[in-house]
């Protein structure tokens, strides 16, 4: 892994990790899927527009087709969907925590649905996310914390781990930033429907607001996925899984000095046990068992 793709990785961690705190801002000035439809629509046209202008086509392989449609449902309208609408009663940094997990989901469900084999040090590092989540979130429920938004998160994570296992087809045969803005309008168009069913148009127009909202379309929105998909490209979707250790510092840290949200010694140890299983995961993976 070169100089390169480590910078790419740590801007990917704090930009995806900080879309959170932006997303909590947003959430409670109006209406999540309304918001989320209406980010993506801008950041999906932006998207396609950058990509005209650096020459790249509407021509896709058939894996980046299908790659793109379920990332676009999967991450853009269930993972982001169910979080954005779960921060209306959880705390950022609480939901940044459980989202890192997704490589922890990851490694489970290809153990117990793919049937792959794992190395003690996987076993350990799904051990170990599982004691550090577990903690956190025993914490917090004492503390009040809104079970339906927890059990919201945790399904938006496992649709966010079938989506990272399509991010290889969407990456390979050019056109990354098509693929980008494609997948953000697939997304668009689910939640758009889903708000005209279930929402009403509200909103508290104010400056956070505003800025929160122009945040979140062209940094977690845009930047962060391009430079996602590109890493995976370059360095393999095992390998750039692995920058996702750093999430929970990241949305803690991000939640704690823009929201200014409590942070307790028993979320700090957990997010130190949850980092250090999702490392040991991803580090296990680096060498087939043979």
């Amino acid at each position: 892994m070169d100089i390169k793709a480590i910078f790419m990785g740590l801007a990917f961690a704090f930009m995806w990790s900080s879309a959170f705190s932006s997303a909590r801002i947003i959430v409670a000035h109006a209406p999540p899927m309304t918001s989320l439809a209406l980010r993506f629509l801008i950041s999906g046209m932006i998207a396609i527009a950058l990509a005209r202008s650096m020459g790249q086509s509407l021509t896709l392989t058939r894996s980046q087709w299908r790659a793109t449609i379920l990332f676009g449902v999967c991450q853009n309208a269930l993972y982001l969907g169910l979080f954005f609408i779960a921060m209306q009663w959880i705390e950022a940094s609480l939901a940044s925590i459980l989202a890192s997990t997704m490589p922890l989901m990851v490694g489970l469900f290809g153990w117990l649905v793919l049937g792959d084999r794992l190395k003690p040090l996987a076993i350990l590092g799904l051990l170990l996310g599982v004691l550090g989540a577990g903690l956190i979130m025993g914490t917090r429920i004492s503390a009040g914390a809104d079970l339906f938004g927890l059990a919201l998160c945790v399904i938006g994570t496992a649709a966010l781990s079938v989506a990272t296992l399509s991010a290889r087809g969407a990456s390979g045969g050019g056109n990354v930033m098509m693929v980008v803005g494609l997948q953000m309008l697939v997304g668009s168009v689910c939640l758009g429907v889903a708000a005209i069913v279930f929402e009403d148009w509200q909103v508290n127009w104010s400056p956070s607001l505003i800025a929160a909202f122009a945040y979140t379309v062209f940094v977690p929105g845009i930047a962060a996925t391009w430079v996602w998909f590109t890493l995976v490209n370059r360095i393999g979707a095992v390998k750039a899984a692995t920058f996702h250790f750093l999430n929970p510092f990241f949305g803690v840290l991000v939640a704690a000095l823009v929201l200014g949200e409590a942070i307790g010694p028993l979320d700090l140890v957990g997010v130190a046990i949850v980092a250090a299983g999702i490392l040991a995961v991803q580090l296990s993976k680096q060498q087939p068992i043979t």
